[in-house]
């Protein structure tokens, strides 16, 4: 949860409207009547399940401030505003990267977290930007992809074309997230998500506008799940934990709904799980890090969410909710880098062209 887009960025975590209230009201009291010691979080929208805060609280006799972003940006500018307090931060690898270059984090004390065995060599191989986690230590490597209504749409091919579907027009989205969006057409054209090239972001552009964008109703990354659950859309980019969420009683919509992550690829993201310079809980935050990666408790996260447990290989083992996707479905996305100044070439080609009129 992608920000260097604006969609993991909007709404990664939509979940069980249980857990979403039970986490919401936690939140806003800042507490949970625990012991005097407090650690403060800054994560994204409902993405540590209430469980997990309650079960670290109880062990630790301490009480755990949870505060929420929607965007990396968001997330951002308010640390470098300063006065945040935060002790942990869950960044995506591109935002790891630029604000470790501004030495806004702690160094990762590896001594302190023997539970960093149980993370997947691979994951470490992708997060290029700190693959020795001196920074970071992983939480959670996911991507976006696509639902489908099968009542409505009963055969398709499972790749990103089919956002050029005339016959779908009107009754598809996608995210309003340049990053995914431009990733997607890249990747269709045979690009990588993180081209710099300007004729290869050009063509990137004209096949968004020219052959997906006409059959859209918008690029949504608030409503999307929302508007499929209650029949509007029938293919919807997103995060799928988004759409599942939504759709959770409505079991004849359930049997219809399949999502898939395109097997050619497309963006994908780790986020991960820092320590804020001058944090005053250094210890504790390094104590909540080492428990998120105990196998069970990492299994309950992703039960909770209906992910596959990517990052920590034992847990798989302890899985008992059937995930949405598999971690072998990752096996063909890229993560998106900080791309520095040639950032401004997406924007030029999404702002001025692909968003114009919306």
């Amino acid at each position: 949860m992608i920000n260097s887009s604006v969609i993991k960025t909007y709404v990664r975590a939509a979940v069980l409207t249980t857990a979403v209230l039970i986490t919401a009201a936690a939140s806003l009291c800042g507490c949970s009547g625990k012991g005097e010691s407090k650690l403060y979080i800054y994560n994204w929208t409902y993405y540590t399940p209430d469980s997990v805060i309650q079960k670290f609280e109880n062990e630790f006799n301490v009480s755990v401030v949870y505060d929420e972003f929607a965007a990396n940006e968001d997330m951002y500018a308010k640390i470098m505003a300063g006065g945040s307090g935060y002790d942990i931060v869950f960044p995506s690898g591109d935002y790891v990267s630029i604000m470790a270059s501004q030495g806004m984090f702690e160094k990762i004390d590896a001594s302190k977290l023997p539970n960093l065995a149980n993370i997947d060599p691979l994951v470490l191989q992708r997060a290029t930007y700190d693959p020795d986690m001196e920074h970071s230590v992983p939480y959670f490597w996911g991507a976006a992809g696509i639902t489908v209504n099968t009542a409505h749409v009963p055969e398709f091919e499972r790749d990103w074309t089919i956002f050029g579907r005339r016959d779908l027009q009107r009754r598809m989205t996608m995210l309003d997230d340049m990053r995914e969006v431009m990733g997607d057409a890249l990747v269709t054209l045979g690009y990588s998500v993180n081209s710099i090239n300007p004729d290869e972001i050009n063509a990137a552009r004209d096949l968004i506008n020219t052959s997906w964008k006409p059959n859209l109703v918008k690029f949504d990354a608030e409503a999307f799940g929302k508007g499929y659950a209650n029949g509007d859309f029938w293919v919807v980019q997103g995060y799928p934990e988004v759409v599942y969420g939504e759709i959770s009683g409505n079991q004849e919509l359930m049997d219809s709904t399949v999502f898939f992550i395109p097997k050619i690829g497309g963006p994908a993201y780790i986020d991960s799980m820092c320590i804020l310079k001058g944090s005053k809980n250094i210890d504790l935050a390094h104590e909540f890090i080492n428990f998120i990666h105990r196998p069970e408790i990492y299994a309950e996260f992703c039960d909770t969410f209906r992910f596959p447990a990517t990052v920590n290989v034992p847990a798989r083992a302890l899985l008992t909710e059937t995930p949405i996707y598999n971690v072998e479905d990752l096996e063909n996305t890229e993560l998106k880098n900080d791309i520095g100044a040639s950032l401004e070439l997406y924007n030029s080609a999404w702002f001025n062209s692909i968003r114009v009129g919306e």
